[in-house]
This record gives structure tokens, sequence and C-alpha cells, in this order.
């Protein structure tokens, strides 16, 4: 298979990591907005290329992986690019993805090709758990945490905001409501009692921190439901105490069987992550296989994980998985 990036920031590097394990695949070009000659890669004989040019690679690219952030990129990117490849994405701004498929739908549909969106860890693997769960369990409640970790659609939504230089945002689980989940008690919480994000800004010269620190608190979709701890600090704390991108986060579903409901079940499903972006861009290769075997039986249009059998992410055949994994 013939994979494309667009984009070469923590997720492109991740992707060029994934394709070189994955045998089958094979990197053929980074697309970027950034003047070509000055983006450097890993792997070698690999050609960087101006983003506007993507079209005379038409033909030559089997699944063209996103990597733009969810804020503003992949809204414009994603249904343009389904207009010439097969396209991956991991667009995570969830109130938004019903709205992202109709566009991606069209786009893709008119000219053939698999447009798989909102793959990832969340969304991605752990929307999986969620339905696997509620079709085992369908009288109990989910509940999902995220953290403690580096949200990259969240930093990348601080760093767009007037005034920011750059960012960091941690999610971070609150603990009580944790252990309420685990016990079994059925809590109802709202999205303010289960998390707190806490950001780490380096202002630019002249900004007002007032300004920034409100942009950020009210932001919808990001920040304005959730108590949110804005610490102004320097680049150089920023870049010595915050360079990692650790995360991870638990999705739970506690359920009850029995003609009284007297048994209780507790589904729990968690991740530990030391790199975010490289766990997320193994995900987007994977599922970037699918789409290519997907497209080549003649399906087209807009996919999520939810329309995805297993047996397409890997790369075994089916005897295979069947004699070792089933």
């Amino acid at each position: 298979m013939k994979i494309g990036i667009v984009g070469y920031g923590n997720l492109g590097r991740g992707v060029e990591c994934a394709v070189k394990e994955n045998p089958d695949m094979e990197l053929v070009a980074v697309f970027t907005r950034r003047d070509p000659s000055k983006v450097k890669i890993q792997l070698p004989n690999v050609p960087v290329v101006h983003v506007d040019e993507a079209k005379n690679w038409v033909g030559k690219i089997d699944v063209m992986i996103l990597c733009g952030g969810s804020a503003t990129d992949l809204p414009k990117q994603t249904p343009e690019f389904a207009k010439m490849f097969n396209v991956i994405d991991s667009f995570d701004t969830h109130a938004k993805i019903p709205e992202h498929f109709a566009n991606v739908d069209a786009a893709a549909k008119a000219n053939g090709h698999v447009a798989i969106i909102s793959v990832g860890w969340d969304p991605g693997m752990f929307s999986l758990i969620r339905a696997y769960a509620n079709a085992i369990l369908p009288d109990g409640k989910d509940y999902t945490f995220w953290g403690k970790g580096v949200s990259q659609g969240h930093s990348d939504a601080i760093r767009r905001v007037k005034g920011v230089k750059n960012a960091k945002q941690y999610t971070v689980p609150i603990d009580a409501a944790l252990d309420a989940v685990r016990s079994g008690q059925n809590p109802e919480l709202t999205t303010r009692q289960k998390h707190l994000r806490e950001c780490y800004v380096v202002l630019e010269e002249g900004a007002d921190a007032a300004e920034v620190e409100n942009a950020i608190k009210t932001m919808p979709n990001y920040f304005a439901d959730y108590d949110t701890i804005v610490n102004f600090i320097s680049e150089e704390e920023l870049l010595t105490k915050h360079a990692g991108l650790a995360h991870g986060g638990f999705v739970i579903r506690s359920g009850k069987t029995g003609m009284q409901k007297e048994n209780n079940h507790i589904i729990e499903f968690n991740l530990k992550l030391d790199s975010n972006p490289e766990f997320t861009t193994s995900v987007l290769v994977a599922y970037a296989r699918a789409a290519y075997r997907l497209n080549q039986e003649g399906n087209n249009g807009c996919k999520t994980v939810f329309d995805i059998a297993p047996a397409y992410l890997a790369a075994q055949d089916g005897a295979e998985l069947r004699a070792h994994l089933l």
C-alpha cells in the first residue's frame, strides 16, 4: 500500500514511524504547507512536497493520512482530499462529528473513494469499546475518563487563540468520580465533575493575559464545560517541564443482568500511553489498511470505526487470525 502524509507535526512523524513497522506499506510522500526544503523527515528517499502539489499525486497514493488539527484543518482538508484519495483522519471534536461525516461522505462518494474519520483512541478505540459494552450490557451506564495526559486537540485549540505563542493542556480525571464508578455506584456525573483541564500557556509579547485566559475558559466544545486552570509560564519552562506527550484513559460500563437485575458487571478498558501521537498514528495506519482493502472491493463513502470489521485492520489473513488470535 502506498501511503501519503499531509502535515508533518507530531502526528505526521508518528505515521512515519508506524508505516516503517508495517511491511505491507510504503511511505511515498509527505505533504506540507511549509517550505518543503526546510522540512526534514526521518526516512530516506521520501520526497517532501508542498500541499498544493497533492493533485499531481492522484493515482500514486493508495491512502492519504491527514495529520492536521481538528479545530480548523480537518473540517476543510478531509472533504477536499477525499475528492482525490482514500483518506483517514483523527477528527476529535465530538459534537461536530455528524456534520464532518456528512461533508466527507458527500465528497468521497462523488469521487469513488473511502474516507474513514475520527480514527485514534478516542474517538476510535474507546468508541468501539463503548459500542461493544452497550450491546452486551444494555441495562447500564457508560463512563469515559481521560488522562492524566496531554490532549493534542485541546493543546492545538489553545495555540490558535490570539496572543498565545505556545501551549500544552493536560486532561486530569477526578479521582472521587473514578472511584465511585468502579465501585458500581452508577453515579450521575456532569462533565465538570469528571475532569478538570490544566493549561500551560506561553504568551506572545504584549498579549493580554486576562483576555487569553477568558478566551480559553469560554471556548465551546473544548473548555467551557470544565473547571479550567490556566498557568502562564515561560517558553523555556514549557519546553523543559512539559515536553512529553503521555496520555491515556478509561472506558467503563457498569451494568446489570438477571431477572431481578441482581447481578452487577463492570467492563473496563484502559490505555496508558507514553506517546499519544505515536499510539494515535498506529491506529490511523491500521485503518489505512482497511480503507485500501474496502476501496479495492468497490466500497466508497465515509466510514467510522463502527463500520470496519476487525479483520480489515490486521496484516494477517483470516486463517492466521483464527489460528492465533481467536
